[in-house]
Formats: structure tokens, C-alpha cells, sequence
């Protein structure tokens, strides 16, 4: 029988998102709400802590930036799918959550003159990229959670898997979780819950993001019957070291760093010349797949052909200050050290546009439900997101989102009550994986899935390609229900959990799949060979994935323009 635990506010996922969201709650509702920060990793192993390049805010109006021309630049690269209401509302937080992680401690990079500094990022038009050396994440995780030390009416539930999340006649009632060191199952009842679980990269093999990013935030929502917003949508960032995929952080570029083919070209200047190497990603990444596919890259006989990245003509100084993690990166993971010789990089799974469908608040369809940072779409990036308005996004939202959650429980909320089987059935079908004894493994069947994503479902689509990939996640779903498992403890069962982890990732690959092959046009990172152009007259408009058991079902809602109309992009 679950043991069952009460807080007021769940805040599932602990990345910048969710501790910010922690921070902005108590601070609104003055330290009164009984908080529960849930992650199924060690607190401050979030992947947040990837984060490396910067945050973007603008800054220096007295230079000739503006939030219009951050909000301008951010609709142009989701190549207008993004809701421009949003986006503004976005961009007007911004610098203040520049200053006040400033007032926090957090060790902003300097101008010799003492004011924080900014550095160009691809598909700004102005350097507002807000940086800490190239540990930004690091630094804001390091910064959120030191600040919420001041607080002590938060509980922290550490490596705790969450397996459902309880919705009942229409609203929220709790989570549904284990926890992996003892292998206890709880019922965790709450009044509200943000949402701030991450994106689904590990949907790819070959990819920038940490183990956990399953995609599991995401798929608990869906089946939990609210609809996933534009998933079609996957961003592959230009310059994943090679072989590992570890992310090479864009402000490598923005410091002046060069893309050259093997013929030692700086190719930028044939696609987008007035940008070259700080053009938005999408555009780089079809660049460069483009120059390895007519034959301009450097041959790997493990299929990862690439291209390099050049920062020897920083100098050493620039990058040791700069960059020194990537430095000690491409040392250890690739034997390349750029003060001597290039890194070898090409387009990487790295970032989930869509996610779960918000309004303007973060609010989802359930009324005290919220998403932030990755995992939602409220929607910032459209079809296409820029470089360092991801972190800013979480800071963001997780500020808005926990500032809505403590002000909706400021009204004397009772705690929902839950009926009694739910929880007993879904400890029984967690542990009924625990006794099958089909005959599939759960890693060969995660392999097979990544492999199908990386090969059919990559930077360039055809509706054959994606057929076959739809075709193999379908496949992979049967499997799954074959499944075994040699390991039948419950104390830190990291079989169990990837099991689960598996389940989760094949209904969002569902989606992905499906939401790209109905999508027949070329939108920001959504490149298909078979529809090459943008076609506003159909397709300007988010895809909202709703759950059935027989997959996903779709439909379709409006854009919102208040600005600015589409226009050809040119960079």
C-alpha cells in the first residue's frame, strides 16, 4: 500500500525552472506554502547544469538594443510560429532576472569596466547573450538554490521517480512516485503542481543532453489528457563534438570562432552571409549537413562525417578566460585541444521546441497544473529556437509560473482528495514489469529507437523517411510490452527506472514522429525534402497531440500575431 505524503505546491523537476518557480512562490506567498521540490536525480544534478553558452536579455538600450529587438529577433528565428504576445511578455522579464540573479551572487562575466557583459549569439541581431564564463547553467543553478536556503518550509525529494500525475474530474490531485533508495511507493497529494521536468533529447543517440532527459514530464501529462504543443519540432544545434555529442557551446562562434569544411571554407558565407557562423541554428545545421552530404565533410567510418570548428585564431588567453570548458572538453573527449588544432563538430539533437500547451501564464487546460522551461510550450520558440533564450526562458517562466501557482493557493485551496485505487493500481502496474517474462530487453529496444530517430527523423525529412520511423516506434511499443527484467529488487532498480523511463520516451517519439509527418511544409528546425518551402496559408498554426491508446490524435490552433506578419527569413 502507498504511503501517502500532502504538500501544497509539487514542483516536479529541479532545473533552473523548477527552483526558480520554488523561489518566486515563497517569495509571493511570503514563505507560507508547504513546498515539495520532487527530482529523480540528485537536486542539483539537473540538467540545467549543461547549460553553457548564456541568457538572453537586453540589456544595453543606451547601446542600441530594445526589447522590440529582442522580441523582433525571436519571432523572426521561430520563423514566425512563435506567439508574439508571449514572446514580449518574455523579453520585458528579462533584464530584470539578469539583476537579480546579479544581486543573488551570481558571478557574472565582466566588461573591464565592471559592467556585466554580453557576447553575440546566433540570430540576434544585437550581443545579448548574457554569459559565466561557459558555465552559465552551472552558476544559476548554483545561484537559485544557495537563495532558496533562505526558505525552510521546502521539502527536497531526491531521486524520486514520479511514475504518474493524478488528474481527476478535470483538475490535479497528485503524483504517483518511488523512491529509488529504498524502493518505497508513495502518494504525494497536492493542491497545485509546476510542471518544470526538462525536454525528451534522449529520444537521439546522438545528442547533447544528460541521460535522465526521457522525455517523462511530457508523457505523464499527455496521458494524462493534456495535449502536446508542436513536437514536431526538434533543434539540432550546430556543433556537437564528435564522436561523443557533447554540447560545443555556440558561444564559441560568439566569441569568433570559425566553421570550416574540409577544404579549410569558411562555408557560412554561401548560406547566410551577413550572419555567417551566427545565423540561427536551424539554418547552420541544414548549412553544414548540406556541405557533409555533397561531400565537403571529413569521412568517419562510424557514420558521423563532420566538419571543425576553428578558435585557434582567438588566441590562448581568449579561450582560457572564455571557454574553458570547452577546452577541457574537446582535451578529454575528443584529444583536440582548439588552442592548437580545430574541433570536429556537426548537427546534434539538442533542444524540444514544443512541450506541453500553456497560455500566457504557464498555465496548462488544467487549472492548477503549470509547465516551465522545457517541458512547456507557452510557445517562446516556435519552430526554431535562439541560442540562450532557453535558460532565459526557464528563468522566465519559472518565475511567472510559481508566482500564478502561490497566488491560486493564496485563495484557501483545500487539498484535493484522491480515490483510493488509483495509486494501488499504478504501484501494481510498476511492479507487474518487475514479474514478466517476455522475451525483449529494454536497452535493445532503447537502441533501436534511437537509432531509427537519428537515421529517419534528423535534421532533413521525407515523409519515406519518417514513415519508416513511425513504422519502428510502433514497433518498439509492442516490444514493450514484451519486456524483461533480470533485476527484481526494488532498492535502486536502474533497470526498473529505464524501463519506465523507455515507456515514456516511446509515447513522445509517438508524437514527434506523427506530428512531423503531418506537417507538409519546411518551418524552422522542421526541414522536409518533399515540401522544401514555407506554406503560411496551411501550416501557420501549432499541432496539439491529444492522447488515445490507439496513438495521438491531432489538432490544430491559430498563431498568435500581434506585431509583426511572416516574411522570408534572411540572415
Amino acid at each position: 500500500m502507498a504511503e501517502v505524503l500532502e504538500h501544497d505546491l509539487l514542483i516536479l523537476g529541479t532545473g533552473i525552472a523548477g527552483l526558480r518557480a520554488a523561489l518566486e512562490a515563497e517569495r509571493v506567498s511570503g514563505g507560507q506554502l508547504d513546498i515539495a521540490l520532487i527530482s529523480k536525480v540528485q537536486l542539483m544534478r539537473s540538467h540545467s547544469v549543461c547549460a553553457e553558452g548564456g541568457t538572453a536579455a537586453a540589456l544595453r538600450t543606451e547601446e542600441g538594443d530594445s526589447l522590440e529587438l529582442h522580441a523582433w529577433d525571436t519571432v523572426k528565428g521561430s520563423d514566425f510560429l512563435g506567439d508574439q504576445d508571449v514572446i514580449f511578455r518574455f523579453v520585458e522579464t528579462m533584464p530584470s532576472e539578469i539583476l537579480q540573479l546579479d544581486h543573488w551572487g551570481i558571478p557574472w562575466s565582466r566588461r573591464p569596466d565592471g559592467k556585466i557583459d554580453q557576447r553575440p549569439f546566433g540570430g540576434h541581431s544585437f550581443p545579448r547573450a548574457t554569459f559565466a564564463a561557459d558555465k552559465t547553467g552551472f552558476f544559476e543553478m548554483q545561484t537559485l538554490y544557495d537563495t532558496l536556503q533562505r526558505y525552510d518550509n521546502w521539502t527536497r525529494y531526491d531521486e524520486w521517480f514520479v511514475t504518474s500525475i493524478i488528474v481527476e474530474d478535470g483538475q490535479f490531485k497528485g503524483l504517483t512516485a518511488f523512491d529509488a533508495s529504498s524502493g518505497k511507493f508513495y502518494l504525494v497529494r497536492g493542491k497545485a503542481l509546476i510542471l518544470a521536468t526538462g525536454g525528451s533529447g534522449r529520444l537521439y543517440g546522438f545528442t547533447t543532453y544528460s541521460l535522465t532527459v526521457t522525455g517523462d514530464g511530457m508523457a505523464m501529462a499527455y496521458r494524462a489528457g493534456l495535449p502536446l504543443e508542436d513536437l514536431e519540432f526538434i533543434q539540432f544545434h550546430p556543433t556537437g563534438l564528435v564522436p561523443s555529442g557533447i554540447l560545443i557551446t555556440e558561444g564559441a562562434r560568439g566569441e569568433g570562432g570559425y566553421l570550416l569544411n574540409k577544404d579549410g571554407e569558411r562555408f557560412m558565407a554561401k548560406y547566410a552571409p551577413e550572419r555567417m557562423e551566427l545565423a540561427p541554428r536551424d539554418i547552420i545545421s541544414r548549412s553544414m549537413m548540406t556541405e557533409i552530404v555533397e561531400g565537403r565533410g571529413f569521412k568517419r567510418p562510424d557514420g558521423l562525417d563532420h566538419l571543425l570548428l576553428d578558435l585557434r585564431h582567438l588566441g590562448a588567453a581568449r579561450i582560457n578566460e572564455r571557454l574553458p570548458l570547452i577546452r577541457e572538453v574537446s582535451i578529454k573527449f575528443a584529444g583536440v585541444d582548439p588552442i592548437e588544432e580545430p574541433i570536429p563538430v556537426r548537427p546534434v539533437a539538442h533542444y524540444t521546441m514544443g512541450g506541453v500547451e500553456t497560455d500566457i501564464d504557464g498555465r496548462t487546460r488544467i487549472e492548477n497544473i503549470w509547465a516551465a522551461g522545457e517541458v512547456a510550450a507557452v510557445s517562446i520558440h516556435g519552430a526554431n529556437r535562439l541560442g540562450t533564450n532557453s535558460t532565459a526562458e526557464c528563468l522566465a517562466y519559472g518565475k511567472i509560473s510559481g508566482a500564478e501557482a502561490a497566488r491560486f493557493l493564496a485563495q484557501e485551496k483545500a487539498l484535493p482528495d484522491v480515490k483510493p485505487p488509483v495509486a494501488e493500481e499504478e504501484e501494481h502496474r510498476v511492479l507487474d514489469l518487475l514479474e514478466q517474462e517476455g522475451q525483449e530487453r529494454a536497452a535493445q529496444i532503447r537502441q533501436d529507437l534511437r537509432r531509427a530517430m537519428d537515421r529517419y527523423v534528423r535534421v532533413y525529412r521525407t515523409a519515406e523517411d519518417l514513415q519508416k520511423g513511425l513504422e519502428v516506434v510502433k514497433e518498439a511499443k509492442e516490444r514493450y510490452r514484451q519486456i524483461h527484467l533480470e533485476d527484481k529488487g526494488r532498492i535502486y532498480n536502474t533497470e526498473l527506472i529505464q524501463a519506465l523511463e523507455l515507456g515514456f520516451m516511446l509515447d513522445v517519439a509517438e508524437v514527434v514522429v506523427s506530428a512531423a509527418l503531418a506537417r507538409q511544409e519546411t518551418r524552422g528546425a522542421h526541414a522536409r525534402r518533399d515540401f522544401p518551402q514555407r506554406d503560411d496559408e496551411h501550416w501557420l498554426k501549432h499541432s496539439l497531440a491529444f492522447y488515445t491508446p490507439g496513438g495521438p490524435r491531432f489538432e490544430y490552433k491559430p498563431v498568435k500575431i500581434t506585431a509583426w506578419k511572416p516574411v522570408e527569413r534572411k540572415y
